[in-house]
């Protein structure tokens, strides 16, 4: 695996690809830590710091976690790439029941650029209301955050108001459209899926302060709290690689149904008499229908916190409380909206009908079925049981971190990291820019990830090159980069322990 990863530094195309990528990443990252003008982060930081223990601001707290800790930081990226996806949601449910949209979704290049403007458009509306309710929210801390002492923490919001909801509501909406660019950007000149990249990037971004709770759970002095022994160390990194080895075996799952092509004598050669299969994957959408449900799931509960605790309107805090973490509200919405968004991604990307008709007209069917209708009624049938499984599946693990915070004490900032919707999405990904990348290496006669019933050495002339003048040429790069990496974490850890 490691030769495959020093491997995409040998192709030229690929590298450049996998450098523009970083540096799109890095100013994402950037953009999450430039405070807004007029806002001062650390009393929140603080608040929350002192709330951790016992998980208030679920979804606060979920919601900064997809933002790469941009929320509570108070940047021009706090709202980071979510109102994008809530408006291809819609739009894609739009597109679904409204016939001129679909019929522009059909088209190849033309009308496909116009539902993506559309989305754009969307997008914008949904920053400004997401926005102006965010920061008109923030003025008042105290009904937005239950238990936020505005005397004990201090003001959230340091300039002044009027100006500031104007200007700033303009900077977050700027900055969510940075991200939409740059995730665009990534997808087109860079290597995987753009916005899913940023989004588990900020996931990702967690992992040193969860690493030092970590640290914290099993080195904590006597007396000052829960302590973990070895026996909970070898429990939680067998659930974390087990989750991880599950998350994987779904996603690569699939079901071969078998295809059989009848001979046929064109001219003086004989083609087809061969047998071959379909692969049904079992999660066919992926990490999609958890992307849009955990959207879907954090939109409607923000906006009422924010409507609310702007307009002093308890009862909208309250239902946005029912759908929070630990509700059986919350737990039946995701549920169905994982089980709706798996089936509505499967009737839009999965076309059965399609698929029987070209079998027919190569010569192919399905052995025990008749061609045409029947075998398209028998793909239908066999993906409706799988896509009911896969969903099943992905509601299990999502639920997972909830079932670690309350049975086993786990902080809810690790346990995020043992399964849920951040696991599934990080693990997703990877897979999907692995795969990619696979496929440049294949392309240039490289081993990809996995060697394992590969035919090893297809070209000993570039074998050769490799070794030799690129090899070379990589290895003062990678140390540089190694070097890089070290001195970066080395002073994250000075400051740590300085503070601390």
């Amino acid at each position: 695996m490691f030769s495959a990863f020093a491997n995409c530094l040998k192709i030229p195309e690929l590298r450049q690809r996998i450098f523009f990528t970083m540096a799109l990443i890095f100013v994402a990252r950037v953009g999450a830590h430039i405070p807004l003008p007029g806002i001062d982060p650390m009393p929140l930081q603080k608040f929350f710091a002192d709330q951790a223990a016992s998980g208030a601001g679920a979804v606060i707290g979920l919601y900064n976690m997809f933002t790469g800790g941009a929320l509570l930081k108070g940047a021009i990226c706090a709202m980071g790439i979510m109102p994008n996806v809530s408006a291809s949601i819609i739009m894609q449910l739009l597109v679904a029941v409204v016939p001129q949209l679909a019929r522009l979704q059909q088209e190849v290049d033309v009308g496909r650029q116009k539902v993506q403007q559309y989305t754009r458009y969307l997008t914008v509306v949904i920053c400004i209301i997401q926005g102006g309710l965010l920061l008109g929210a923030l003025e008042n801390p105290g009904r937005l955050f239950p238990g936020y002492n505005e005397a004990l923490y201090g003001p959230i919001v340091i300039a002044h108001r009027g100006w500031f909801l104007v200007t700033s509501t303009i900077f977050l909406t700027a900055g969510t459209l940075l991200m939409m660019w740059l995730g665009e950007q990534i997808t087109q000149r860079g290597v995987g899926n753009g916005i899913s990249i940023l989004i588990t990037i900020g996931i990702l971004a967690d992992i040193p302060g969860a690493a030092m709770q970590t640290y914290q759970l099993f080195f904590a002095p006597i007396g000052t709290g829960q302590s973990f022994g070895v026996l909970h160390a070898v429990i939680m990194v067998t659930l974390f690689f087990g989750v991880t080895a599950f998350i994987v075996a779904l996603t690569q799952a699939q079901r071969k149904i078998p295809v059989q092509y009848a001979k046929r004598v064109v001219g003086q050669r004989v083609y087809g008499g061969q047998s071959s299969f379909l692969p049904l994957k079992i999660n066919y959408s992926g990490v999609m229908p958890v992307i849009f449900a955990s959207a879907l799931l954090m939109f409607p509960p923000m906006l009422m916190q924010f409507a609310g605790a702007k307009f002093n309107l308890p009862f909208l805090l309250d239902f946005a409380e029912r759908l929070n973490r630990g509700d059986w509200l919350y737990y039946s919405g995701n549920a169905l909206l994982i089980l709706f968004f798996s089936y509505f991604w499967v009737s839009v990307m999965f076309k059965p009908i399609q698929i029987a008709d070209d079998l027919k007209k190569y010569g192919g069917y399905i052995p025990g079925v008749r061609p045409g209708e029947p075998t398209a009624k028998f793909l239908d049938f066999v993906m409706t049981r799988l896509t009911l499984f896969g969903a099943i599946a992905l509601t299990f693990i999502a639920v997972m971190p909830d079932f670690l915070y309350q049975k086993i004490s786990l902080p809810q900032r690790l346990a995020y990291f043992f399964g849920g919707t951040g696991m599934l999405i990080t693990v997703g990904v990877m897979l999907d820019t692995m795969r990619q990348l696979e496929t440049y290496l294949l392309q240039r006669h490289y081993d990809g990830f996995l060697k394992k019933g590969r035919i090893r050495a297809r070209s000993t002339t570039m074998s050769g090159l490799a070794d030799s003048a690129e090899a070379k040429n990589i290895q003062p790069l990678l140390l540089a980069c190694g070097s890089l990496l070290a001195i970066g974490l080395i002073a994250w850890a000075i400051r740590y322990f300085s503070q601390s």
